[in-house]
């Protein structure tokens, strides 16, 4: 995803609408997200840990608890590069240092294969619990802000200070507050699925189909992410212009 500038705040003589342009057009990714990586690291996701899995149930031990710890090497380490390539203080780089700690924390605490199982999407649960719960204060910023500032604006502070004062419009609120929500939503109904699989499905099933769910959800509300806020830019500079034209 490229980073994009968003248009400067209106100025003394620009029309309501103006500013309301501006702020639709000053968010988000404006490019397509790639599927076929994503769709490879899915494969990917489901595909080690069900081997790890497999191997250790047949070759050392039948104890479905070692052999979910042995499924959890790779994402455990996985996680671990991702921070380590990042070395950035970053939206991004908290969500991957956030998930990894969760994931050693559950780890810690030990337990049944359940607990194993359950651990895999408690971040993502928290995640969208947390993009929830930001939403019920109207005078903060949502989560999914933080994201878009990210994405808009990277880490250029006369970018992102102009981005941050995009917040004063009443459209660029709204497309934040739904992105947030559109997420928020997302993730727990994720964590909520693969809650329903551990109690209804084999840990083998539960290991192969979740990162599948996982990764599914995320693409499908990546690229919704990036239909609306393409659909909020094209709005608010329709609206600029009719705004400029009845100006004259």
């Amino acid at each position: 995803m490229t980073q994009h500038e968003p248009l400067p705040p209106a100025g003394p003589g620009q029309s309501a609408a103006a500013p309301a342009a501006q702020a639709d057009a000053g968010f988000g990714p404006p490019q397509r997200p790639s599927v076929r990586p994503m769709m490879l690291e899915m494969a990917i996701d489901a595909g080690i840990p069900f081997g790890c899995y497999w191997l250790s149930m047949h070759y050392l031990s039948r104890s479905e608890v070692l052999a979910l710890l042995v499924a959890s090497i790779f994402p455990t380490l996985k996680s671990l590069y991702g921070v380590l390539r990042r070395r950035a203080r970053d939206p991004i780089s908290v969500l991957i240092l956030a998930g990894l700690l969760f994931g050693l924390a559950a780890l810690l605490v030990g337990g049944g294969a359940k607990l194993l199982l359950i651990r895999e999407s408690l971040f993502t649960g928290a995640f969208g619990l947390a993009c929830l719960v930001s939403l019920l204060s109207r005078s903060r910023r949502p989560v999914m802000f933080y994201f878009g500032r990210f994405f808009a604006a990277g880490s250029d502070p006369v970018r992102r200070a102009r981005f941050d004062q995009l917040w004063q419009y009443a459209s660029f609120r709204r497309v934040q507050r739904i992105m947030t929500l559109v997420w928020g939503l997302v993730f727990v109904g994720e964590f909520t699925v693969r809650v329903v699989l551990i109690y209804t499905v084999s840990p083998a099933t539960v290991l192969a189909v979740s990162p599948i769910v996982l990764g599914s959800a995320t693409l499908l509300t990546v690229l919704w992410t990036v239909r609306y806020a393409a659909r909020a830019r094209k709005a608010g500079a329709a609206a600029g212009m009719q705004a400029s034209t009845q100006g004259l």
